[in-house]
């Protein structure tokens, strides 16, 4: 990637790796790897990709292990972000066999899970390269992992829309029904929030655009448009707003919408939806 991620501080994934593990280890532990395992028996694994794609949530992955037994040595052989080919190597796992055995699976969710994000993003930046467009994901996260989700949307090269309901105004159709219309929505909106929160509005049509268009409001959701509608939409808004595409926009349309002219492509499906990578973890013989 062009610009390296800053990582994530493991207080902000530590929490919910544990109860992750909590969750798979129940009320009595790993009950096969307890039965079949001596418990001085020795392990060296490798994490491996299955397919192609971009690497991501290493280091909250990893954890897994370092919480289940803070003496199993644990080695990155990639770094977030990085292109894998087939079959390549990410990282290492060595020593005891039974908490490596008993992390893999939480391992394995998570980083199969951000890489995937990472990767589909990755490949969504390269469609639109040279439009100006950003990608950008939404709110449309899984619960627990959201700051993990939106992470590895930035190691693809992706952007961050809004983290949740407390750091931006958007305004969006059921707002303004229970506002009374686009008006009140918006002027009780600037006379509520402080001069650093920006106003976003969703709008389904030019005219509602042209209203708003006499506004104070700093962005513009423009909400299942055609391609045809989002440059009329564009030219309306000549460079006043900030300008973002959502609804309905797939991989193979993705470059047709960033043709358009709009700032934003925000894609819920990102984060929601989005294949899992395939990473095998395989034990070598010692």
């Amino acid at each position: 990637m062009s610009t390296p991620v800053a990582p994530l501080y493991p207080v902000m994934y530590e929490g919910l790796v544990r109860a992750a593990l909590l969750e798979d280890l129940g009320r009595a532990g790993d009950v096969t790897a307890d039965a079949c395992i001596p418990v001085d028996t020795q392990a060296r694994a490798l994490f491996q990709a299955r397919h192609a794609g971009v690497i991501a949530g290493l280091a909250p992955a990893l954890s897994a292990f370092s919480l289940l037994d803070p003496s199993l040595s644990v080695r990155t052989l990639v770094a977030d972000g990085a292109a894998v080919a087939p079959g390549q190597a990410v990282a290492v796992v060595e020593g005891a066999a039974r908490p490596i055995l008993s992390g893999e699976r939480t391992a394995l969710n998570l980083l199969g899970r951000l890489c995937g994000i990472a990767s589909k993003t990755a490949e969504l930046v390269r469609a639109i390269e040279g439009t100006g467009a950003h990608i950008v994901c939404t709110r449309k996260t899984t619960p627990g992992l959201r700051a993990l989700e939106k992470y590895a949307v930035r190691v693809g090269g992706g952007s961050n829309h809004r983290f949740g309901l407390d750091d931006a105004v958007l305004i969006k159709d059921n707002h303004l029904v229970a506002a009374g219309g686009l008006r009140a929505a918006v002027e009780r909106a600037r006379a509520h929030v402080g001069h650093m929160v920006k106003i976003e509005v969703e709008v389904d049509t030019l005219a509602q655009l042209e209203e708003l268009l006499t506004l104070p409001v700093d962005a513009v959701l423009l909400d299942n448009m055609t391609p045809a509608t989002l440059r009329q939409a564009v030219d309306m808004v000549a460079g006043r707003l900030i300008t973002e595409a959502s609804g309905g926009i797939t991989p193979e349309t993705v470059r047709a919408v960033a043709e358009t002219g709009v700032t934003l492509i925000s894609l819920g499906w990102l984060t929601h939806s989005v294949t899992n990578f395939d990473i095998g973890l395989d034990f070598e013989s010692l």
